[in-house]
Parts: C-alpha cells; sequence; structure tokens
C-alpha cells in the first residue's frame, strides 16, 4: 500500500507539483497543532492558571480563527500577493508567540495568544489556495499532500509526549516557537503558481460572480451551513473526549493510543481519497461523514468502556474529519473563482473551524455538567441536522 502511495507522490513530483514542499508545509503547520491542542492546557495550568482563565486562553485561539482568515482573505485577493501574505504570517506568528517567555500575567498570556493566532490561524487558509493553485486540474491530489499535516500532528505529539515525560511541560513554549520557525522556512520554498482562473478554460466566456453572490446560491449557504454543524457536533470530542476516557479508567498511554489512531485512519483515507471521489463523487462522502458523525457521537459515551468498539468508532475519524475537510475544499474550490477563492476560504475556515468548533466547545461546557450522555448526544443531533439541511439543499446540484 505505501509503496504504492510512494510512487504516485513521485509522479505528482515530476509532473511541475511541488509535492514534497508543500507537504512539508502543511507537516509543520500541524506539528503545531499536535503541540497545542493535547498540552497547552496542561501546559497554562503548571503556570497556576486557573480553569477559568485557562478556558479564556483557549477561547483566543477561536476568536482569532473566526477573525483573522477573512482579514487576510480579503487582502490577499484584492493583492494577490498570497504567498507574501503567507511568509509574513508565518514570520510575524512567530515573533508574536516570543511574547510567552516574557508575559507575567494571565491578561498578558492572552494578548499574547491573540496576537500569535492572529497571524498563524490566518496562513492555513490562503496556503490551501496556493497548494490548490499549484495542482490545477489535478485537484482530487490535494489529499495526498494534506496527509503529511496529520502524519506532523501525530509526530509531534509522540515526540512532544515523551520529551515531557522525560523532563518537563515548561519545554513546550520552546518547541511551539521551533515549529513555528519551521513553519515560515518552508514557506520560503514554496513558488507562486498560475492562479486557477487562466487555466480554467471553462470560464473563459462565463460571466463572474460576485462573492456575496456565489455565497447567496443555495447550494453553497447550504454546504457551509452544514459544515458549521459537523463542527458543532466535534465539539465533545475535542474537548472532552479524554476526560470520558480518564473516567473510565483508560491510562493515558491508551487515551494517546486512540487519539492517534483517529488520526492514522485520517491518512489512510486521505491516500485513497482520489479514487473514493471518482468512485461515489463528493456529495456522498459529505453525507457519510455526517451520518457517521451522528452514529460516532452516540455511541461514543454509550459503549465506551468496551475497547473494540472504540477502536472501530476512532476509525469512523477517517469520514468525520478526513473525507468532510477533503470534499470541502474540493467544493470551495469549484464554487469561488481565483478572485475570491481567498476569500471563500477563509470564510469556510472561519465559520466552520472557528465559529463551528467555539460554539461545540462552550455548549457541550454547559451540557457536560449535566450527563457525559447528553453531552454527546447533542453533538450526534447537530451532525444529523447537518446530515437532512445537506440533503435538502444539495441533492439536486451539480457538485459532481
Amino acid at each position: 500500500m505505501f509503496d504504492r502511495y510512494r510512487a504516485q507522490a513521485a509522479a505528482s513530483s515530476s509532473q511541475d507539483t511541488p509535492y514534497w514542499r508543500l507537504s512539508i508545509f502543511y507537516f509543520f503547520y500541524f506539528a503545531v497543532l499536535g503541540a497545542l491542542v493535547p498540552f497547552w492546557a496542561l501546559y497554562l495550568q503548571s503556570q497556576s492558571y486557573s480553569a477559568q482563565q485557562i478556558g479564556y486562553v483557549m477561547a483566543a485561539l477561536a476568536i482569532s480563527r473566526i477573525v483573522a482568515p477573512n482579514i487576510w482573505g480579503y487582502l490577499a485577493d484584492k493583492t494577490g500577493q498570497r504567498l507574501r501574505i503567507i511568509r509574513w504570517g508565518s514570520c510575524l506568528a512567530a515573533l508574536c508567540f516570543l511574547g510567552v517567555f516574557w508575559q507575567s500575567s494571565y491578561l498578558a498570556m492572552f494578548a499574547v495568544v491573540i496576537a500569535y493566532s492572529f497571524f498563524w490561524n490566518a496562513v492555513l487558509a490562503q496556503f490551501e489556495v496556493v497548494t490548490l493553485d499549484h495542482l490545477t486540474e489535478n485537484t482530487e491530489q490535494y489529499s495526498r499532500i494534506r496527509l503529511w499535516g496529520s502524519v506532523g500532528f501525530i509526530v509531534a505529539v509522540m515526540l512532544l509526549g515523551a520529551l515531557f515525560d522525560a523532563f518537563s511541560i515548561a519545554l513546550l513554549p520552546m518547541a511551539m516557537l521551533l515549529l513555528l520557525l519551521a513553519i515560515w522556512l518552508s514557506s520560503l520554498t514554496v513558488t507562486e503558481a498560475q492562479p486557477r482562473s487562466v487555466l480554467d478554460k471553462s470560464s473563459d466566456n462565463a460571466p463572474r460572480a460576485g462573492f456575496l453572490a456565489i455565497v447567496s446560491r443555495r447550494e453553497v449557504w447550504v454546504f457551509f451551513t452544514a459544515s458549521f454543524f459537523l463542527q458543532v457536533s466535534h465539539g465533545a470530542y475535542y474537548t472532552f473526549f479524554s476526560v470520558l476516557l480518564e473516567q473510565h479508567g483508560y491510562s493515558g498511554f491508551a487515551i494517546g493510543l486512540l487519539w492517534a489512531l483517529g488520526v492514522l485512519a485520517e491518512i489512510i483515507l486521505f491516500m485513497y481519497m482520489p479514487a473514493l471521489l471518482r468512485r461515489f463523487g463528493a456529495r456522498l462522502l459529505f453525507w457519510a461523514a455526517l451520518l457517521a458523525a451522528a452514529a460516532r457521537w452516540l455511541l461514543t459515551p454509550v459503549l465506551v468502556d468496551s475497547l473494540l468498539v472504540l477502536i472501530l468508532l476512532q476509525c469512523l475519524h477517517a469520514l468525520t474529519f478526513g473525507a468532510a475537510h477533503a470534499v470541502s475544499i474540493e467544493w470551495v474550490h469549484r464554487f469561488f473563482p481565483n478572485s475570491s477563492h481567498g476569500q471563500g476560504q477563509a470564510l469556510y475556515t472561519a465559520m466552520c473551524f472557528g465559529a463551528g468548533g467555539a460554539l461545540g466547545a462552550i455548549l457541550c461546557g454547559y451540557l457536560w455538567d449535566i450527563s457525559p450522555f447528553w453531552c454527546f448526544a447533542f453533538c450526534a443531533g447537530a451532525a444529523l441536522i447537518g446530515f437532512l439541511l445537506s440533503y435538502w439543499g444539495m441533492r439536486k446540484a451539480r457538485l459532481d
């Protein structure tokens, strides 16, 4: 399986696509996420932050994700200097993060997180556009590049976990700074690509729709809204899955392996995503992701004591995140022309991962005190709403 994949990757590299340079950027970008998601709250706790203060600092990441991608997406579309914005954003993220080493209060930490994440959260949406511009008509190859982000996440989680066990969680800021610098350095190796609008001959004689006109089309706003509900449904998973496992007697090592298994399943799906898109189409895969999410969240608290069931449910991460994200990137690429592609990608990031993720975490925080079951059941309901909405609004649209 992996030999065939390496051959496909080599073929992609030989066809004027900077496969490895694009992949390395994703690797380091998501390695930062691998350092941040499992360990940042633990670091803040080690610095004597209260639970409420930790919650506000973590919320700062979601707040900047709602705002930053749209600002930088608008500037990138207007100036056409997308790669320059990515490089400056990566550099400024690392520079702002230096404030972590000198802050001396909760408010100062909050300000530092807002500052560095304002640039860090803006970078990915624009790099997605650069990647798709390089792929031109071979957008189905996106998943084979993006999977290296998942590899970066796993490597970071495993290596940093071992590092902190051997030494101290106090090393986290230095590790994150080095990874942020690696993002900037990898961005310097990527070259500009010919914009998609130049290469898309089918649109040469077609009128250019404005950004608001595109978003107002039923299949487009339904897609964004369904994706929003899908991310809301991940609130219990990203916030309380580890807590649930710990309450039911799972060791820290077992918890880490279950998280890694989900990402590994995502990687395997990314490898086969082009073939799956050709065989089933983006629409069916999107619906499968929403239904799989509803089943996954409903069954998780009910069957949490069965390790075998948990392993199977974690494998569904390939659908609930991997397939949904790959399809979403493909659709954003189709829906928006080059003149507003950055804004479209930024809107997807802000509305789904920003607003959807933040709302899911906040609501699950209230529901968790009532019952873990109702917390996860709420998330299952959110995914089901997303499916019903997308089935109503997208079943007759020409999307595949």
